[in-house]
């Protein structure tokens, strides 16, 4: 707990720091140190954000205070807490003198049965995404198993040194070949993408790869290029660990299946029983369900998993509209401008829940990760081309958002009234 005395940087830099540990961007993070500083009339700061550090330099003195982030893994429930807090500093509602406190609190919420609900989320999400991205019901059945058992070896390699490091491809070659045995025993034939994609989708670090994008674009090079390199690795990783499992078990990919959600509805088959298709009505249930899964895994608590639910249906229903008009491709940038407004529109009215918590979850429908997943897995040039496409999409669509969210928030800053201790 910080003490009343603590410095402005001091404080500054920790609230970063947790800033930091739930997801944000360093330009998010360095935007908010900055508002807070101005809100509390401490001025004369030069503030720098790096991905595991923050540097808070009085411009007079020269004496510069850095802070490291705890790398605690927090939930979505402890991001929640922590952007109410930033909106108390900047209305005045709390002091720089209890920040420490409340810091303290935050990061001393303790989540009930997390390794069983991270390993149900994954069970759930695997299953949803791969009856959303209208696998035979075979594969949904089969990816949702694969994805709890994905899900016990995540978390028995999180809590070992070490083990972390080669998880991503560890799990993609256990969820292929488990898959591809399936396929081979039964003699199924060509496995849909995301009857092997599913499994591990909620560990591709998509939303890590947008966000490395979007620093580069802003002018962060180092952050940015360091975080596109982990997450280009990570691919690498679970790309190998597929083609090693589909070496081993002879598994064939059918490279005709959807990889983006809005292009689900057009996939037909003449399949009966196990081998057919799940009715397209079917969709807006898994949405509900892969929302649920999502929740589950990290730790978002009742309200948040319900909001999740609204965002996530509002996604589908916006792709499921653009996608026959524009395509693809720039629905993705349409629908992720869209939600990117409306989610910091919210954040700035309400200080319900941070902008990230309300658009990250639908990270999994734009599926910009795993598009590159496929691409790699498959290693065809219009699947790769498909991928670098999304990607510029979502950024040049996310940017205009924010542009846009900006311009909007002066005609909208009133904020709420507070709403409590924070976000269950």
């Amino acid at each position: 707990m910080a003490a009343v005395t603590d410095p402005p940087q001091l404080v500054l830099g920790r609230l970063g720091a947790l800033l930091l540990d739930t997801g944000a961007s360093v330009v998010d993070v360095r935007t908010a140190l900055e508002r807070v500083a101005a809100a509390t009339g401490v001025g004369g700061l030069a503030i720098g954000v790096l991905p595991q550090m923050v540097l808070v330099n009085d411009v007079d003195t020269g004496r510069s205070t850095a802070v490291n982030a705890a790398e605690q893994e927090l939930t979505l429930h402890q991001a929640a807490q922590a952007n109410r807090l930033v909106g108390s500093l900047e209305d005045g509602r709390v002091g720089l003198e209890a920040v420490g406190e409340e810091i303290a609190t935050i990061r001393a919420y303790v989540r009930r049965h997390a390794r069983s609900q991270w390993v149900a989320g994954n069970l759930v999400v695997a299953g949803a995404l791969a009856a959303l991205l209208r696998c035979p019901w075979w594969a949904v059945v089969a990816a949702a198993c694969v994805g709890g058992m994905v899900g016990v070896l995540t978390a028995w390699a999180g809590s070992r040194r070490g083990a972390a490091a080669i998880a991503p491809f560890v799990t993609a070659l256990v969820a292929t070949s488990v898959v591809g045995a399936l396929a081979s025993a039964l003699d199924l034939g060509a496995v849909p993408l995301f009857a092997v994609c599913a499994p591990v989708a909620i560990l591709v670090p998509g939303a890590l790869i947008t966000n490395a994008l979007l620093e580069l674009t802003a002018g962060d090079v180092i952050t940015g290029s360091a975080r596109l390199a982990y997450g280009l690795v990570v691919l690498g990783f679970m790309s190998a660990g597929i083609a090693a499992g589909a070496a081993l078990t002879g598994l064939r990919l059918d490279r005709g299946s959807a990889a983006l959600v809005g292009d689900a509805r057009d996939v037909t088959s003449t399949a009966t029983g196990w081998g057919s298709l799940p009715p397209v009505g079917l969709s807006w249930v898994a949405v509900v369900l892969l929302a649920v899964g999502l929740g589950l895994a990290f730790g978002s608590g009742i309200r948040l998993t319900l909001l999740t639910v609204v965002v996530m249906s509002s996604t589908y229903a916006m792709l499921t509209v653009a996608t026959p008009a524009v395509g693809g491709v720039l629905a993705t940038g349409i629908t992720a401008g869209v939600l990117f407004i409306v989610g910091r529109l919210v954040e700035q009215r309400t200080r319900l829940v941070p902008a990230a918590v309300l658009f990250l979850p639908a990270f999994l429908l734009l599926v910009p990760g795993t598009v590159g997943l496929v691409a790699l897995s498959t290693l065809e040039g219009a699947a790769i081309g498909d991928a670098l496409r999304t990607f510029a999409s979502l950024c040049i669509g996310t940017h205009a958002g924010a542009l846009l969210a900006d311009l909007l928030g002066p005609l909208v800053r009133g904020r709420g009234e507070p709403i409590g201790p924070g976000v269950s």
